[in-house]
C-alpha cells in the first residue's frame, strides 16, 4: 500500500511540474501600458513668433504635422482585428508636444508601442547600454528586457523632423522577437515617412 502512495505522489508531482512553465513578462490587469520614460531633452529653442499662443498653427502637432499618423498597427507585429485601427490613446502625457501609444492584449500581458514626440529639442536618455544606425540617424537604445522593475521593454531615441523622438516598446510575450528589433523597426517605419521639421 505504502508503495502505491508513493508511486500516485510521484505520478501527481511530475504532472504538476510539467504543467509549470516561465512567461518573460509581469501578467497586468487594467494597467496603463507603460514605464517610466527615462528620457532628458536638450536646450530650450529660442522663442519665436511661432511660439505665440495666439498663433495660427495647430497646438496639438505643431509645424510636423501629427507625428502619431505616420505609424499605425499594420507596422507593429501585434495580431488585432482591426489593423486600420486608430492608436489606443493620444496626447496622455502633457510633458511632451506629441504622444500616443497602440495597446493590446496577449494572454494575461498587455504589450504594445509608445510614442512621445517634442518639437526643437532633441531627446536623449539618462542611460543607455547601445546605439545602432537606421540609414542616417542614430537610435540610442536602454535594453530593460531582464530588468525586474519594470515591464520587458526597450526604450529608443533619435532625432525626428527638427525635434526628437522617442520610442517604448512593452512586450514580456517573447512572442514577436526581440524588443529591441521591434523597435528598430518601428524607427525605420518612421523615418520613411518623416516630416520636414
Amino acid at each position: 500500500m505504502r508503495r502505491v502512495v508513493i508511486s500516485l505522489l510521484v505520478a501527481v508531482l511530475g504532472l504538476t511540474g510539467a504543467c509549470a512553465y516561465t512567461v518573460n513578462g509581469t501578467p497586468v490587469s487594467e494597467q496603463v501600458l507603460d514605464v517610466d520614460p527615462p528620457f532628458t531633452s536638450g536646450t530650450e529653442p529660442t522663442p519665436t513668433d511661432d511660439d505665440d499662443p495666439s498663433s495660427t498653427s495647430d497646438p496639438d502637432t505643431g509645424s510636423v504635422g501629427d507625428i502619431c499618423a505616420l505609424i499605425g498597427w499594420k507596422d507593429l507585429p501585434y495580431e488585432v482585428e482591426d489593423k486600420n485601427a486608430e492608436p489606443t490613446e493620444t496626447g496622455y502625457d502633457s510633458t511632451f508636444d506629441q504622444s500616443c501609444k497602440w495597446q493590446t492584449s496577449v494572454g494575461s500581458l498587455d504589450v504594445g508601442v509608445t510614442l512621445r514626440f517634442r518639437e526643437g529639442r532633441t531627446i536623449t536618455l539618462e542611460q543607455n547600454n547601445g546605439e545602432f544606425q537606421v540609414g542616417d540617424r542614430k537610435v540610442t537604445y536602454f535594453d530593460r528586457t531582464t530588468d525586474t522593475t519594470v515591464q520587458p521593454s526597450c526604450v529608443l531615441v533619435m532625432d525626428y523632423a527638427g525635434g526628437g523622438i522617442g520610442i517604448i516598446v512593452i512586450d514580456g510575450t517573447a512572442r514577436f522577437g526581440g524588443i529591441c528589433d521591434q523597435g528598430r523597426k518601428v524607427a525605420e517605419a518612421l523615418l520613411e515617412k518623416e516630416p520636414n521639421g
